[in-house]
């Protein structure tokens, strides 16, 4: 699904493209963590027979980072050597050591023992470094640590990899918040939605976003998405003007509006079970009612299909999946590129690189600088087939695109390198 050119300018314009989604989405999340139950102040150090001494206090003159490495000595719990370490790092980067600030963070990765709490802040810190591939470790561990039921480690975990152009890794992690929260945790919805619009899926982006709006009507993010988006639904009932989401103002005609598709109420209704269904993990449930939409507009409706094949990979029916999105790739690929990235990665599952990496160029064109992920996709895959003058074009051009968004990976041009030296 094709964001319209007034979307996508909205999105550019306040600054809330993948690269600043997750410094908003973090700073939001900062402010809320000091929930009583999780906030620690410095506790007294207790040793192994119980007794307590006080954690040892700094000096007027003396130099505080010294003074945190002195307490992290005297700790004895992982805990407080956890936050405070966390807490150096932060000095550290105050007084311009950035380097010797991100060995404490690997020293709090690399450390075993129950901290989730540690493990969540540790993900944060990772990530405002643009240390990705460690947040996403360190937010793992902390879900992981609660047993998979930690929702703003979920959903920072989702944010990264909405960062990253891990869409379908993004998508679980924010579906993971939701349901820990029963569906009421509006930060979560928010970048759910933005996912959705990355995808070109402005319907479900504007159904995400009301639902925020639902929970927390003082959202200013999620209203301001709804005003560049609401007026440009991609499905509306038959003889209406009513949105999919069948909430909200009535939409008033807007010369930037992309093509509505039309659906009968019967069929519309289906595929709002449909979603729901899969929004909740019921995937035989979502595959069923999608199946109902597509009986009644004889087997084709492009949202249907596509959302129908999710649910297939969802339930590792990768054959049907296939067939779905074949169905959109070659009638409405164009409109909806995701198409074309899924393709891909299910021909390079079954072995097919020729073909996968047909798809992935095709997902390449289809996106343009929205997305780059397909880039690095493509040069994975024209390795793998020996092609290293394809594989470098591919990845030089990733590392360009993710350098002009404020994302360049520090493994970038050491990767290039690589593929450079194996193309000569």
């Amino acid at each position: 699904m094709k964001v319209s050119l007034r979307l996508l300018v909205g999105f550019l314009v306040v600054g809330l493209t993948v690269t600043s989604v997750f410094a908003q989405t973090e700073t939001r999340v900062r402010r809320t963590e000091a929930k009583p139950s999780e906030v620690r102040t410095d506790p007294p150090v207790m040793d192994a027979n119980g007794n307590v001494t006080p954690a040892p206090a700094a000096k007027a003159d003396e130099d505080p980072i010294q003074a945190l490495r002195a307490q992290i000595e005297a700790a004895s719990l992982i805990q407080d050597r956890n936050r405070l370490q966390l807490k150096l790092a932060d000095e550290l980067v105050k007084t311009g050591h950035k380097t010797e600030a991100l060995k404490e963070l690997f020293l709090v990765l690399n450390a075993n023992g129950f901290d989730p709490v540690g493990f969540y802040n540790l993900g944060n810190a990772f990530a405002r470094f643009g240390e990705s591939p460690s947040a996403i470790i360190a937010y793992q561990r902390a879900i992981e640590q609660r047993n998979g039921r930690y929702s703003r480690a979920q959903n920072n975990l989702g944010v990264v990899f909405l960062r990253e152009g891990r869409w379908d890794e993004a998508h679980a992690a924010f579906s993971g918040a939701l349901k820990t929260e029963n569906f009421r945790y509006a930060e979560a919805d928010y970048n759910l939605g933005r996912l959705y619009a990355a995808r070109g899926q402005s319907d479900l982006a504007v159904r995400a976003w009301r639902r925020a709006l639902l929970v927390d009507p003082k959202h200013t993010a999620a209203k301001q998405a709804l005003a560049r988006g609401e007026d440009e639904p991609e499905i509306a009932v038959e003889k209406s003007v009513k949105s999919v989401s069948q909430t909200g103002p009535k939409l008033a005609p807007t010369a930037h509006r992309v093509k509505t598709l039309s659906l009968d109420q019967v069929s519309f209704d289906f595929l709002q079970r449909a979603r729901s269904a899969a929004e909740q993990g019921k995937t035989l449930d979502a595959i069923d009612n999608f199946r109902r939409v597509l009986n009644r507009q004889s087997g084709y409706f492009a949202p249907a299909n596509l959302e129908l094949s999710y649910a297939l990979l969802s339930a590792k029916r990768n054959d049907e999946a296939l067939a779905q999105l074949l169905q959109v790739s070659q009638r409405d690929g164009g409109r909806y590129p995701v198409s074309y990235f899924h393709l891909a990665r299910l021909y390079e599952l079954k072995g097919d690189l020729k073909q996968a990496e047909t798809a992935f160029e095709q997902a390449v064109n289809g996106y343009g600088a929205t997305n780059a992920q397909p880039l690095l996709d493509l040069s994975r895959v024209r390795e793998k087939q020996g092609n290293f003058k394809g594989a470098l074009d591919a990845m030089e051009r990733y590392v360009s695109l993710m350098q002009q968004q404020g994302l360049k990976p520090v493994w970038g041009d050491e990767r290039i390198a690589e593929l450079r030296s194996k193309a000569q």
